[in-house]
């Protein structure tokens, strides 16, 4: 089925939705918009869309989806692993999906001096991931749940504030050594 009316009524979203500058949709406004065309089934999928993929594979009736969750998860999994390593801790085995592009980006992340940067080296990640992985008929139903992800993965890269985060480092760093500032 195809969703011309959907998918022509939404915005565009670039990955650099400048600053703190308010997107053009919310993903609640997304979803509402979405329920007006959507069939039941994928209406559900649409509300219970996320970034954080279930820990084990399930299926979602999506193609696209199911090879976003595995991707995402094969991330996680190879960040997590790597940064057990880094404390010599024990992590979980990853995934049979984690290829040598989501190790490297996983290393490359966790090298990184700065937790901001990190988090927007991974989002740019995220996002060609996220293209390379978009349907080629732009009017599915995976490429309304494509811009879904898209529009969570924005509105979470929003939510960063450089300011506010070495404010609650220090903080928590002060309290770690027992001082205050």
């Amino acid at each position: 089925m195809n969703y011309y009316y959907l998918v022509s009524q939404l915005p565009n979203i670039s990955n650099s939705q400048e600053g703190k500058s308010s997107l053009p949709i919310t993903s609640d406004e997304f979803r509402e918009l979405s329920s007006r065309f959507l069939l039941e089934t994928e209406k559900k999928i649409i509300s219970n869309l996320s970034l954080v993929p279930p820990r084990s594979f399930e299926k979602t009736s999506s193609d696209f989806l199911d090879i976003w969750y595995d991707k995402e998860r094969s991330l996680r999994f190879a960040l997590a692993q790597i940064r057990a390593q880094k404390m010599k801790k024990d992590a979980y085995q990853l995934p049979s999906g984690c290829t040598a592009d989501i190790l490297q980006a996983a290393r490359t992340a966790v090298g990184m001096d700065s937790p901001l940067s990190a988090e927007q080296f991974l989002f740019e990640y995220r996002m060609k991931l996220l293209d390379e992985l978009r349907p080629i008929n732009g009017f599915s139903v995976d490429a309304v749940y494509a811009y879904g992800i898209r529009l969570l993965l924005v509105e979470r890269m929003k939510k960063f504030d450089s300011e506010n985060g070495k404010t609650s480092y220090h903080k928590i760093y002060d309290t770690i050594l027992g001082e205050t500032i």
